[in-house]
């Protein structure tokens, strides 16, 4: 069976199911159709790592660019929506903000304080929800930092990132994600309305203030602000607590750390690989072109499967198992090529040098309180986690 407009090999999935566990799915994928479209999507699935990691390189044929695209409709042309030199000079531009050495310099005693500010609070009352508590707040509090909008609310940057995380992938049209979305969008141009003449006052290394000192047109500005925003909270907030969530119920994995035999920067990277946080990356056919015998015609969507790259039988072992001492160098969590995830170094301090280590040691005990959910295929993680520890 093929659809009209490709003949790539048709899968049909159940979204709802798909969206409550969408591994099985991706790996009957993966042997039966690496490339594959869906149409319950709407677009062409690749699902094996090597394809994903040569592809996602060719932006020529797979564009970043994508006018009618979700993102761009509801939150702005955003540099993530850009290739070639107006990608790269933007990435340029917010690097000063972003990079491994000012993550490591200048981010991460700051986020220290932040995280030790909210155990603190945390740890006289025994228990907690530990997405809602703790996941939420630490990277929360840590992108009010990192995008210069210190003015907003921790469980305001919170829902808005989710609103806009929800908006893009609202692949069915639902109308009343797409009103939150753009609600949410409006919530944080008034953040941003508010912080630029504070930030014109007193420059720091905020994405927001390194924007405007570079003198970066303000729809292009406040477009990457929401970027780094709908990037940057609910994926490190499902992976710390979905990293713990692992860690809790792996208590050998747990005890390899503790032991000093393996390290949390272990567990994050393992963690990323076995439940992706961001599960693809959309891309559009910029022209008609063929690629081992798949059609692929000009302005078809095409989904890069982060999530099942990393489970890719040909470079992992057992992929649905956790195990922090295997090599995770091939999974791709972060994605490829030009595209690389710019906030790569920034999560990777926050998640296992700060958020991971900081509160496994300060919550003595820490156990379940009952089953964590998780949900989503596109961006993944736990709905809720109860947990208990000796006050």
């Amino acid at each position: 069976m093929t659809s009209p407009a490709t003949n790539a090999p048709v899968t049909h999935i159940d979204p709802s199911a798909f969206a409550a566990d969408p591994y099985p799915t991706l790996a009957r994928m993966r042997a039966e159709a690496p490339v594959t479209y869906v149409p319950e999507l709407g677009a062409i699935l690749f699902t094996k790592r090597d394809d994903i990691f040569t592809h996602e390189k060719n932006t020529e044929v797979f564009s970043s660019c994508q006018p009618d695209g979700l993102m761009t409709l509801l939150m702005g042309e955003n540099m993530m929506r850009k290739d070639g030199e107006a990608h790269t000079r933007e990435r340029k531009i917010l690097f000063p903000a972003l990079s491994p050495r000012t993550a490591r310099d200048h981010w991460t005693p700051l986020f220290r304080e932040t995280t030790a500010r909210i155990l603190a609070d945390l740890k006289p009352k025994g228990k907690c929800d530990l997405v809602r508590d703790f996941a939420m707040p630490a990277s929360a509090e840590a992108l009010k930092l990192v995008t210069g909008l210190e003015n907003m609310a921790p469980e305001e940057l919170d829902r808005t990132s989710q609103g806009m995380i929800d908006g893009c992938a609202n692949y069915t049209g639902d109308p009343v994600i797409e009103a939150t979305c753009h609600d949410c969008t409006a919530s944080i141009d008034a953040h941003i309305t508010e912080m630029m003449p504070r930030l014109n006052a007193a420059p720091n290394k905020s994405a927001l203030s390194v924007q405007m000192q570079a003198g970066l047109d303000e729809a292009s500005t406040r477009a990457n602000i929401k970027l780094i925003i709908s990037g940057g909270q609910n994926e490190p907030r499902d992976a710390i607590a979905g990293a713990a969530w692992a860690l809790l119920t792996h208590p050998d994995q747990h005890a390899l750390i503790q032991n000093g035999s393996a390290s949390y920067a272990q567990a994050f990277e393992e963690y990323v690989r076995w439940i992706s946080p961001i599960g693809m990356s959309p891309r559009r056919i910029a022209r008609d072109t063929t690629i081992n015998g798949i059609t692929f015609p000009q302005e078809a969507r095409a989904f890069f499967m982060f999530s099942s790259a990393g489970h890719d039988e040909a470079y992992f072992t057992d992929p649905t198992r956790f195990d922090i001492t295997r090599d995770t160098g091939p999974a791709i969590p972060f994605g490829a090529g030009p595209h690389f995830c710019g906030g790569a170094a920034i999560s990777r301090a926050l998640i296992a040098d700060i958020a991971l280590p900081m509160l496994l040691k300060a919550l003595p005990g820490l156990t379940l309180a009952g089953p964590v959910p998780f949900q989503g295929w596109a961006f993944r993680g736990p709905l809720s986690m109860p947990v208990e520890w000796k006050s």
